[in-house]
């Protein structure tokens, strides 16, 4: 018999893609959840900087850890950005999900980085055997990292998508592919979910949809603007001119921590 869908899962099935906002901490989150959204992702790019240490170089495991501990009682579904799992041990990965999912998380986010599709596959399948009721976003980086000069690059996609859906991963994810007729072209291809990164040069998230995809993800861009906000503000106030864009209150940022339960 087959399991029933679960909420998190449900939302990347309807005839609008799910649009996901990724957050770098509690406040992020609860204000990004504040605008309607059923589920917020985060970023790692966001919680690596946040703490001073680098993205992808698995040194944020336990941060991490802790940020899915503070969400994970929140009013919204939370998914997980694991870079590649924190580990090259399948085991240890699957046994990260399973933390995970005892805080509160359902979904993870996990990248292969270019290395090894078998041993990436081998990471998916631990996961579900770990904790399958984690949603698995599985994540190549054959745009974002590789040639896009590639004859071969689409082959070389579908053939590591089709190993990640094989070996159990609910969703995929091809961060930094842009054209169209390449996306509708993977979507007919696949079995599970396709996840397209948001681009602000690319396609909307409408004329995503248009094209079948489930799932756009915000990834580090909110992190990034909320940066550039910052310093922005900052030289307005160094040029005795009144700071642009909309700021929360103390008050509401402040209450922002009694939400918790």
């Amino acid at each position: 018999m087959t399991a029933p869908m679960s909420a998190f899962a449900a939302l990347h099935h309807r005839d609008e893609p799910l649009l996901l906002p990724n957050a770098w901490d509690h406040a992020s989150a609860v204000l990004l959840a504040a605008q309607g959204f059923a589920a917020i992702g985060t970023t790692s790019l966001g919680v690596a900087a946040a703490v001073g240490l680098p993205d992808g170089a698995a040194a944020t495991r336990d941060h991490t850890l802790q940020l899915a501990l503070n969400l994970g009682t929140e009013d919204f579904l939370l998914s997980v950005d694991a870079e590649g799992g924190f580990s090259e041990d399948p085991f240890q990965v699957g046994e990260f999900a399973r933390e995970l999912s005892v805080v509160g998380a359902v979904g993870i986010n996990l990248e292969d980085g270019l290395g090894p599709a078998a041993l990436h596959a081998e990471k998916i399948a631990a996961v579900k055997a770990a904790a399958p009721g984690v949603f698995v976003n599985a994540r190549t980086d054959t745009y974002w990292l590789g040639d896009r000069r590639s004859t071969t690059l689409a082959r070389d996609t579908m053939t590591r998508l089709d190993a990640y859906q094989q070996a159990g991963a609910d969703g995929v994810f091809v961060p930094g592919l842009t054209d169209p007729t390449g996306i509708a072209a993977l979507v007919k291809s696949l079995d599970v979910p396709l996840n397209i990164l948001c681009s602000p040069t690319g396609p909307t998230v409408a004329q995503l949809g248009d094209l079948g995809v489930r799932r756009v993800s915000v990834g580090s861009l909110l992190y990034r603007r909320a940066l550039g906000a910052a310093v922005e503000a900052l030289g307005d106030i160094r040029a005795g001119r009144a700071p642009r864009g909309a700021s929360p209150s103390y008050d509401e940022v402040a209450a922002l921590g009694h939400q918790r339960r």
